[in-house]
């Protein structure tokens, strides 16, 4: 039986994906450097005969062109996570976005094994549009930001995805995620939610960084999970771009609010600018809520899960 090939498959995303095909009756590599993942995410399913974990970096991991030619598809998540990370790391954060991505690409071209690209919403830049199309222009902030430097690499990931299709024939989906939160996620790389949530807990204050007025659409991780399978398993999604995310938006600071009602917590909000929460001349996206027609039409799909049950599934997971 062939396998499916994960990369990032410890992660937060990718730990709830490997679950959902184990689920399903595949086998399953993971390949996974543990930088930002853990394997305790795959506790539950780390006895499955199915199942088999690689700690190692792609462009490092030997058995590479064997997996990604032997597999059935390949779901690439691995990547750097968290605007944090993006501010402190941006030689990090364009070291594995860009060049890990080309070799998986590489290694997978040979045998023209299917592969999905999980993108992000930040690839949509500084647009002011109310919400996001796939076939928008894209507007990416000045490279002296490192804040950019995340969303370019991703948008590059993109562009080499194609040039593989294009040139060697290979069968690609790109799926562009929108903010997605659940259980596992961490807060350790300046995520919101589990922010929140576990200052709520511990009654500290919840840090809203600027106004607090920025808005964003959260997706429940089950719901991501269910569009990546049916996005790679639709021969109709081949060759194109999806957004895959909630659409209830919500302020920052609405959020943080019920976050401490959902809880009932005594915990106070506190407003930190910019500036101080990363760095002089952080540039934010005031709105970010995806069209997600696309994804329902070629799938059947839309995430619809509501905010008030992300909340209360992600508190208590």
């Amino acid at each position: 039986m062939k396998h499916i090939l994960v990369t990032g498959g410890a992660g937060f995303i990718g730990s709830h994906l490997v679950e959902r095909l184990l689920a399903d009756g595949k086998s399953v590599v993971v390949v996974d450097d543990l930088s930002t993942g853990s394997l305790e995410n795959l506790r539950a399913v780390s006895p499955h005969p199915k199942l088999r974990v690689i700690q190692s970096k792609i462009s490092e991991c030997a058995e590479l062109a064997g997996l990604a030619g032997q597999a059935e598809s390949i779901y690439h998540l691995a990547a750097a996570v968290g605007v944090e990370l993006v501010v402190k790391s941006p030689i990090r954060v364009l070291d594995t976005n860009l060049h890990e991505t080309e070799v998986l690409l590489a290694a997978a071209a040979p045998q023209r094994t299917p592969i999905l690209l999980a993108s992000t919403s930040e690839v949509y830049g500084k647009s002011l549009k109310p919400a996001f199309s796939e076939e928008d222009d894209l507007l990416i902030g000045p490279p002296h930001q490192s804040r950019w430097s995340y969303a370019c690499s991703k948008l590059m990931d993109e562009f080499l995805v194609f040039a593989f299709a294009q040139e060697r024939g290979l069968p690609v989906v790109v799926a562009r995620l929108f903010n997605t939160v659940g259980p596992r996620q961490t807060g350790r790389y300046g995520m919101v939610l589990p922010r929140f949530i576990a200052a709520a807990r511990n009654g500290q204050p919840l840090k809203v960084f600027g106004d607090g007025r920025q808005s964003r659409c959260f997706c429940y991780v089950l719901d991501t999970v269910e569009a990546l399978v049916r996005l790679q398993n639709s021969a109709g999604a081949r060759g194109e771009v999806f957004n895959v995310g909630g659409t209830e938006e919500i302020n920052i600071l609405d959020l943080a609010r019920r976050v401490i009602e959902t809880l009932g917590s005594k915990s106070m909000i506190e407003f930190v600018p910019y500036a101080e929460a990363y760095a002089p001349g952080f540039d934010d996206m005031r709105r970010r809520k995806p069209m997600v027609e696309k994804l329902a039409r070629v799938t059947g799909f839309q995430p619809a899960t509501s905010l008030d049950e992300i909340i209360r599934r992600t508190t208590v997971g």
